[in-house]
């Protein structure tokens, strides 16, 4: 079938399996290019490992270390005529590449949060690697069913205490335009969005991979957040959202209580804003990673999603010393985004921006090509117009 972007919002409803194909060989060249990281791990789980900074871990570990890997996500293959979601084609492009370098990579797809599955990737890793040594935490959903009471929780995106206003943009359109939005009324909405974006799950993975001794001496876990600049944290870090990283930071000392026994230790790394299907449905967001984008380009700092994973393993998780903490027990990845000079000239141009001037003064256009490159959309030398096989197959899925 020919497929072609079809939007609705921040959403893509749509998705190219070739193109898909080709924005995986990119970033697994780019991690060939850095060459080896030394003493890398050589088992590793990904949860949440289809999109995002969680298909860019995987893509880390097996091509920088030639890990092994197990992948555990929750995507829609194709049908006939329907193609499958972005992250179906993530994996399968993901394990097809890995299979022909000789790589293990196994996939499962199925609810994360639930015993179930967390029972068949125990099981995997028993049958297979027999141990982990490095879990990655990367999930992004915006509800879970809580395996042991079987109520279902919903996230909101809410200030708490206030309403908020700022700018926005709509990033198809370049439309920069003024958003209020009303803070929670019930308080039921932060303990929900805790509930799904917090580090319960987490801690409940850890616990259930140790008591089935699946974790390696010296494991490592790391889960991944964020914090983002002063003018965005009505929305996010003080907003509901930022109480679920909170709730997820602070799982660190009891995942670290957990395994103190076989020396292992988990991080949070607090990452770079990027263009992902969870911030693009963040208001004021698009609109603070097209400024950053530009003044990051401009200064030859700028990363994008593999660049960001490569440089958290290669510098810090597997560096020759123990990684530099800032002062809450976080990896921050983020360095260049908050660096002062960057911040400042973010901060001016966030008062300027109007619909007139925001194709000059921001990289817009980079935020659109980064969100269709998601879905496999805007990848150079694929031709849309010709047919594509959009049945395609994750090559090693266990369920």
């Amino acid at each position: 079938m020919i497929i072609q972007p079809r939007t609705r919002g921040f959403i893509c409803l749509t998705a190219h399996p070739e193109g898909a194909a080709s924005h995986i060989k990119q970033q697994i060249d780019y991690v060939k290019s850095k060459g080896e990281i030394s003493d890398g791990p050589k088992n590793v789980l990904v949860i949440g490992a289809s999109t995002g900074f969680g298909i860019a871990s995987r893509i880390t570990a097996a091509f920088g270390s030639k890990a092994s890997t197990i992948g555990v996500f929750f995507e829609k293959p194709a049908a006939p005529g329907k193609p499958g979601t972005a992250g179906w084609y993530n994996s399968a492009a993901f394990e097809q590449q890995a299979h022909q370098e000789g790589l293990y990579a196994k996939s499962i797809n199925g609810d994360a949060f639930s015993d179930e599955i967390k029972q068949q990737t125990i099981d995997l890793i028993k049958k297979d690697l027999g141990q982990v040594d490095l879990v990655v935490y990367s999930l992004a959903s915006p509800r879970r069913t809580h395996p042991k009471t079987g109520v279902q929780h919903n996230s909101v995106l809410k200030p708490i205490d206030e309403p908020f206003t700022d700018k926005t943009v709509d990033f198809h359109t370049g439309v920069v335009s003024d958003i209020t939005i009303n803070p929670v009324t019930d308080p039921a909405d932060i303990d929900n969005t805790v509930a799904v974006m917090g580090g319960e799950d987490w801690k409940f993975w850890i616990e259930e991979l140790k008591a089935a001794g699946v974790l390696a001496e010296g494991v490592k876990t790391v889960a991944y957040s964020y914090i983002g600049p002063e003018l965005t944290y009505p929305i996010y870090r003080n907003g509901t959202i930022g109480r679920a990283k909170d709730d997820l930071e602070a799982t660190v000392p009891t995942i670290n209580a957990l395994l103190s026994d076989i020396n292992g230790i988990s991080y949070v790394s607090v990452n770079k804003a990027l263009v992902t299907q969870s911030s693009s449905a963040i208001p004021v967001v698009p609109l603070y990673i097209s400024l950053l984008y530009k003044v990051m380009k401009q200064k030859g700092i700028h990363e994008g999603t593999i660049e960001q994973m490569q440089r958290l393993f290669a510098e810090r998780l597997y560096a020759s010393n123990l990684p530099e903490l800032d002062d809450k027990g976080r990896i921050r990845v983020d360095d260049l985004e908050m660096r002062e000079d960057v911040q400042k000239e973010v901060a001016e141009l966030w008062t300027q921006a109007t619909t007139e001037n925001l194709s000059e003064i921001s990289d817009i256009e980079g935020y659109r090509n980064d969100f269709f490159r998601l879905f496999g959309f805007n990848v150079e030398q694929i031709d849309y117009e010709k047919d594509t096989n959009e049945l395609v197959q994750v090559p090693s899925l266990t369920v």
